[in-house]
């Protein structure tokens, strides 16, 4: 179950991250920033920081342009961290079948936000004609007071009033529904690659696809350098033994030719591209110059 603190910390800390996404900017409106901070209140930040995580990787490629709405990844986390960590869900299932949805049906309270915010606006701006600094005052506190609700009323009431609902649901999906229980964990685990699927869509991959294999290629060989080190650090005394040959060879033996070969490809396209445009640089350079002599 979760305990009354623990529902009053988390509610106010969903008003308070909403604000801070729009304000103040210190990265705490951030899915990632959320699951640490519920992770924290609920007893179990490896939990909160996986689904923060995968949250925050599902959303890279989505932002808000001008007025739109999108889903409330922080909520989201907020309430799949609280209860995975409660009931004892998986934090893939408690991703899919908490986290999104309830991501996604938050887009609905942030129209009531924004709709609320602009009926405060609209009054500041008659306060400030007619000079009335303290109605002024009162009317912008309540645009941020619309804001934190928009947020905190749909978490209280999910984190106070849900805990049976989700403790039915983890039954069934871990009981009869266990095939659908299996296939949002799969779902979850693919969430990650649709937020990369989306931020892909959007960068200038076809421009400087060489610089993508490169970051590709030195994230594999810094994991795979990590983890060898992580792997001898147990005992020092081997290093020049065992665990030394296996950091010299082992662990890279099965990546070596798929890396010097995407390296190798990587570079030669830069090389290309950059040799590429040198003539037709070089071509303008010419024919102004033919105009200058014609002047």
């Amino acid at each position: 179950m979760i305990a009354w603190w623990q529902i009053l910390l988390l509610t106010l800390y969903a008003g308070f991250q909403i604000m801070d996404e729009l304000h103040w900017y210190s990265s705490a409106g951030s899915a990632v920033f959320s699951g640490f901070i519920t992770g924290l209140v609920m007893g179990d930040m490896a939990t909160g920081l996986f689904i923060g995580g995968s949250m925050q990787l599902t959303i890279l490629g989505v932002g808000t342009f001008g007025g739109a709405s999108r889903i409330d990844a922080n909520s989201g986390t907020l309430i799949a961290t609280a209860f995975a960590v409660s009931a004892g869900m998986d934090p893939e299932q408690a991703l899919a079948a908490l986290g999104v949805p309830v991501a996604a049906i938050l887009v609905y309270t942030d129209i009531l936000g924004r709709m609320a915010n602009t009926f405060w606006g609209h009054a500041c701006d008659a306060d400030i004609e007619k000079m009335n600094w303290n109605a002024y005052n009162v009317h912008y506190l309540m645009g941020a007071v619309s804001w934190m609700l928009s947020r905190m009323v749909p978490v209280f009431l999910a984190l106070a009033f849900g805990q049976p609902l989700v403790e039915a649901i983890t039954t069934a999906l871990n009981g009869d529904l266990a095939w659908l229980g299996t296939g949002l964990t799969v779902a979850g685990g693919m969430l990650p690659a649709v937020g990369f699927a989306i931020l892909l869509r959007y960068l200038p991959v076809k421009k400087h696809v060489a610089y993508l294999i490169l970051g590709f290629v030195i994230a594999a060989l810094m994991g795979t350098a990590f983890t060898s080190i992580a792997g001898i650090s147990g005992d020092v005394a081997t290093v020049a033994g065992a665990a030394g040959a296996e950091i010299a060879g082992g662990d890279y033996n099965s990546l070596s030719m798929l890396t010097i070969a995407l390296i190798g490809f990587a570079l030669a396209y830069i090389y290309y591209q950059q040799h590429q445009a040198a003539p037709v640089a070089a071509v303008a350079a010419g024919a102004e110059g033919d105009d200058d002599d014609e002047l």
